[in-house]
């Protein structure tokens, strides 16, 4: 039975909301699974994955194929690198402990990397809500000075046709 680790879709229209799936390669997209491994939201910026990385490991060292969006997925969370390390300590090249190290540097490097993103979108969302403050205040005082003359001028207006009845007179 060849499985594939695979994205189910759930969600509404518009909306998706993916699980990540061990499945046999013959089953529907969104039909009969055997593991759920984690869940993929590409609805948030930056996208929020939730993944099991060593049931993802194990089902990859038992044979299973992830699908292009999936493999990318799991290199994202650090899922392949995991495998890699382990075929390493299999193999006599690393031991179980420095392969655990370096994949703990990895994964707080990565945090440090999404942690600035989410830092940057913060930021850049501040500065565009100032942006848009001070545009809005550029537009209120000139709708406030364009209104002010138009009092002053029709405050002139009567002054000037008071004068002018009061000369008649």
């Amino acid at each position: 039975m060849p499985v594939r680790i695979r994205l189910q879709r759930h969600g509404k229209k518009g909306k998706p909301f993916y699980w990540i799936v061990a499945a046999d390669s013959r089953a529907k997209r969104d039909g009969k699974y055997l593991e759920k491994i984690g869940t993929y939201n590409p609805n948030t910026n930056p996208a929020t994955i939730d993944l099991d990385v060593d049931g993802a490991v194990k089902w990859m060292q038992n044979g299973a194929q992830p699908t292009d969006t999936a493999k990318a997925i799991l290199a994202y969370k650090g899922a392949m690198l995991k495998k890699h390390l382990a075929v390493g300590v299999t193999k006599g090249a690393l031991t179980e402990e420095q392969a655990e190290e370096k994949f703990q540097a990895w994964l707080e490097e990565k945090e440090g990397k999404i942690g600035s993103k989410k830092d940057k979108l913060a930021k850049d969302a501040a500065d565009a809500k100032a942006k848009a403050l001070e545009a809005e205040k550029a537009v209120n005082e000139a709708r406030i000075a364009e209104a002010a003359p138009e009092e002053e001028v029709v405050e002139e207006a009567e002054v000037e046709a008071a004068a002018d009845s009061s000369e008649e007179e």
